[in-house]
C-alpha cells in the first residue's frame, strides 16, 4: 500500500521550511492507495531541487541549467499564488522523484466566474514506466482540479499520446495551436 502524507511537517525529510506547495489533504486517497509499494505522491517542495525532480521533467523536454536559487525564486513565486499552482511529484521508496504533473487554474469571466484546470508537464522517470504512474498523476491531478472548483480540466497531448488521456478520461475537444518566440 502507498503513502499518503498528512501534512508538511509529517513528510520524511521535509522541515518546517521545506513545506510543499499545497495541502495535502487535496490528494486523492483512492489514488495514493493503489500506488505501487512504498511509493508517495505529495506536494512539489524546494528540496526537491536535488530528489530527481529536474531529472523526470527531462524526459519530458528542455528544463535548461539553473541553480538552486533560481529553482527556489520560481517555486516562490508559485507559493505566493496559492490556489492557482499545484504541482505533485511521485517518489519511490528511495526518496527519489519518478513522476510529476501540474495543475495551473486559471480564473475566468465566462461561466459565472468558473475556473478551469490546466493539468501539464506530466512526466515519469523511464525506469519507472509501465507501472501506471501517468494514470495516477492524471487522476490525482484531476480530482485536486475538482475539488478545487473548477468546471473542468484540459491538457494539451501529441496525437501519439491521445489513446493514453482517453483511457485516463479525457476526450479530444479541439485543436491546440501555439505561437513560439525567439528565445533571449
Amino acid at each position: 500500500m502507498a503513502i499518503l502524507y498528512s501534512d508538511a511537517s509529517s513528510q520524511a525529510g521535509a522541515s518546517s521550511t521545506d513545506a510543499g506547495l499545497f495541502s495535502l489533504d487535496l490528494i486523492s486517497p483512492e489514488v495514493a492507495a493503489v500506488l505501487p509499494e512504498g511509493y508517495k505522491m505529495r506536494s512539489l517542495r524546494k528540496s526537491d531541487y536535488d530528489s530527481g525532480y529536474l531529472d523526470c521533467l527531462r524526459v519530458l523536454t528542455t528544463v535548461g541549467e539553473f541553480d538552486r536559487s533560481a529553482f527556489e525564486v520560481r517555486f516562490d513565486e508559485f507559493a505566493q499564488s496559492p490556489g492557482s499552482y499545484y504541482i505533485l511529484v511521485v517518489e519511490d521508496a528511495e526518496g527519489r522523484v519518478v513522476g510529476t504533473g501540474a495543475l495551473i487554474v486559471e480564473r475566468k469571466i465566462i461561466h459565472s466566474l468558473a475556473s478551469v484546470g490546466h493539468i501539464e508537464d506530466i512526466a515519469v522517470a523511464k525506469d519507472q514506466q509501465g507501472k501506471k504512474l501517468g494514470l495516477r498523476i492524471i487522476q490525482a491531478l484531476d480530482y485536486i482540479s475538482e475539488k478545487v472548483g473548477c468546471y473542468k480540466s484540459i491538457l494539451d497531448c501529441s496525437e501519439k499520446n491521445e489513446g493514453f488521456y482517453d483511457k485516463c478520461g479525457f476526450k479530444r475537444a479541439g485543436l491546440q495551436m501555439a505561437h513560439y518566440y525567439d528565445s533571449k
